[in-house]
Order: C-alpha cells, then sequence, then structure tokens
C-alpha cells in the first residue's frame, strides 16, 4: 500500500516541471506582446561603462558594436587594471577606428574589495560624464538600436534599473552550443516566469543599467565590492527602495568563447552558485525546472506503458514548446532555431550541475579562486 502511495506522490511531482514549461510559455508570450514599442523620443545622453579583463573571443565586434549605435550622444568608457591586459591594444585599435566617438582607457583602480570587476566600475562611475550608466560585460554584442531600447524605460520615474534577455554567439562547437542554447532556452524562460509572477528583482550582467541618481541611494558600487553577485545585488537594492526593474524586449549577444567541457562545467557551476547563495529557495525550487530527471523517474516507476510514454512525450513536446516560445520567437536566436535537438543533452548536463552545486563550497574566477560567505567573495589563501 505505502509502495503505491510514493508511487503516485511521485507521478504527482513529476507533473512539476510541466507545469513550469507552461507558465514560461505563458510569460513569453505575455511579455513580447504586451511591451511597448521601443521609444526614440527620450534620448538622454549615455556613458557605457565596459570593464574588461582579458581577451575575449572575437573582442574587436563585440567593442564595436557599441562604438556603432544609432543614438544622438553617448560616450564609451573601458576599464582595466593593467596596462599589460591583453585587451588593452584591442581597445586602442577601437580609440583609433572611432575618432569621432567619445572613448577612453582608464587603467587601474584602487583595490577596495576583492571583486576586481567592481573596483573599476568604482572608478568608472566617478568619472562617467552622464547620469545614465548603461554596464555590460565584456564578452556582449549588441545591435544598432541597443542604446534606444536601455534608454527608453527611464522616461518613467519609477524605473530603477534596465536590463536585457541574451542570446548567444559560439565557435560551433558541441560543448559552447549546450551552454549558450542554455541561455535562451532556459535561463531567459526562467526570468520571464519570475517577470509574469510579479516582477524581477534584479538585473543580469549582460546589461545593468541604471542612474547615477539611483546608483548613489544604494551607496554605489563601493557597497558591492566584495558580493559574489554584483548584478543580482544591484538590481535587488534599486528595487528594494521601491523601483521597478525593467527587462526591455531588445536581447543582446554573449560571445561564448572554445572551452573543454571541463571549463563549461566549472562556469556552469558558478552560475548556478549565484542563485544558490543569493535566492536560496530559488535555487532549490530548480529542481521542477528539470524535467527530463522527472520525466525518465516518472517513466520507470509508471504503473502502465501509457503512463510513462505520457511523461516522456509530455517532456519532449512541452519542454521544446517552451525552448521555440522563448527561444526562436521571443528572442530570435538564430542558433536554438537550427540546434533545437540539443535540448534535452543539454538538459542533462544542467541537472548535473545543479546537483553539483549542492556540494561546491568555492569558485573559480579569472585564474583565482574564492570562497562565497554571506553573498561575498573570500579570497582562498
Amino acid at each position: 500500500m505505502w509502495h503505491e502511495v510514493l508511487r503516485w506522490f511521485v507521478l504527482a511531482l513529476a507533473l512539476g516541471p510541466f507545469g513550469y514549461y507552461l507558465l514560461a510559455i505563458i510569460a513569453a508570450r505575455h511579455f513580447f506582446r504586451s511591451r511597448p514599442r521601443i521609444s526614440k523620443g527620450f534620448t538622454p545622453p549615455v556613458s557605457i561603462l565596459k570593464p574588461v579583463r582579458g581577451l575575449d573571443r572575437e573582442a574587436y565586434e563585440n567593442y564595436a558594436s557599441f562604438c556603432v549605435q544609432e543614438y544622438p550622444e553617448f560616450e564609451i568608457i573601458f576599464g582595466v587594471t593593467e596596462a599589460t591586459d591583453p585587451a588593452v591594444p584591442v581597445i586602442e585599435k577601437i580609440i583609433h577606428d572611432f575618432p569621432r566617438l567619445q572613448v577612453r582607457l582608464l587603467i587601474g583602480a584602487e583595490q577596495l574589495g576583492t571583486g576586481d570587476k567592481v573596483n573599476k566600475l568604482c572608478r568608472m562611475v566617478r568619472e562617467a560624464k552622464y547620469d545614465i550608466l548603461v554596464i555590460s560585460d565584456s564578452d556582449i554584442r549588441v545591435a544598432p538600436g541597443y542604446l534606444y531600447a536601455v534608454a527608453a524605460p527611464f522616461a518613467d520615474p519609477k524605473v530603477g534599473a534596465v536590463t536585457c534577455l541574451y542570446r548567444g554567439i559560439t565557435d560551433g562547437t558541441l560543448v559552447s552550443d549546450m551552454e549558450a542554447l542554455g541561455n535562451t532556452s532556459d535561463f531567459d524562460a526562467g526570468v520571464l516566469s519570475a517577470w509574469q509572477l510579479g516582477g524581477i528583482d534584479f538585473t543580469l550582467g549582460a546589461t545593468m543599467a541604471t542612474t547615477k541618481k539611483h546608483l548613489a541611494e544604494i551607496g554605489g558600487f563601493e557597497a558591492l565590492v566584495d558580493h559574489f553577485s554584483d548584478d543580482y545585488e544591484l538590481g535587488h537594492r534599486i528595487h528594494a527602495l521601491g523601483y521597478r526593474v525593467e527587462v526591455t524586449t531588445f536581447p543582446v549577444f554573449t560571445v561564448f568563447p572554445a572551452q573543454t567541457l571541463a571549463e563549461c562545467f566549472r562556469h556552469q557551476v558558478r552560475w548556478t552558485l549565484t542563485m544558490k547563495h543569493s535566492q536560496p529557495w530559488g535555487h532549490f525550487s530548480l529542481i521542477f525546472t528539470h524535467g527530463l530527471p522527472w520525466a525518465i523517474l516518472a517513466a520507470a516507476i509508471a504503473p502502465s506503458w501509457p503512463v510513462a510514454l505520457f511523461y516522456l512525450v509530455g517532456y519532449l513536446v512541452l519542454r521544446g514548446w517552451m525552448a521555440w516560445t522563448v527561444g526562436v520567437w521571443g528572442v530570435n536566436d538564430p542558433l536554438l532555431r537550427r540546434k533545437m535537438y540539443l535540448v534535452p543533452l543539454r538538459d542533462a548536463f544542467a541537472f548535473i550541475v545543479w546537483l553539483t552545486s549542492f556540494f561546491k563550497r568555492r569558485i573559480e574566477w579569472r585564474g583565482s579562486e574564492y570562497y562565497i560567505r554571506n553573498k561575498r567573495l573570500v579570497p582562498v589563501e
């Protein structure tokens, strides 16, 4: 008797991912259909801040995409820690190739905490000319209308920060493709589901846009120098003051490096640890977004083959529908359009990453190792 009760209890739980997939589908359709058209009537000057460390794949093309923006007035500030950084010659070429733009390179920053990126941002904000600040990671590439999309929401004084969804550009290897597909077929779906359930209270590293006024209200980047997840904390703290974090419908591209499976695994574990330490319950609830292991478990204990088939086919249909709606129809990701067949393989990989995150106590970042304690980075001696 108890055996049967347990079996039906597990079968009921296995329906959880199906509910999540439907929620993400509804959220994507609502989001992309309800968002107003991007306005070009509100064009305050913008400072683009690009903290850089090391040379990303196709770095010149990434940086140049910010230089060809169809926007009236903006500046770009690059920041590196040392003059020997391999990205410096590429940045100098950008300055040479776009002489009419306001492009500057800052070298060095006061070491206020363990976060090298945030240390640089503290200096960059002080030297930025304009009130609206648009911060993005160095591996991000954008289309010409990007600044219009990011600046427009600030016409509403209730908006305190703006962020973007993202898709991927890879070198065509299986490992990089799997990581990129995770962004548009899964990660973006999670962001839209949170938006559907009441709005988001975080920003994403692909784009963190705010104003000097809002930044000052949370203590500036100086308050975030030791934090593990500066992008999450920025949006979370601004939202806590009563401002809204807006997600624009204008996606950006992340250019993924050539990497080994082990490097990809470490990278994904680090990303998952961001949620574990920022939103512990959200991290645990990811168990109901992993439809593949639930479908396999349900099929293994199903009382009949039609029930087993229901779970396996249900996973394939609903997971594929969610990936297509969010990533292809919504974000317009050409990689996902071509390689939808890799989604189950990526889901298996993601489940292993999620399990590993429960046992991982330290992370590797840019050649250094850290513990995470109370959301803060502590260097490993």
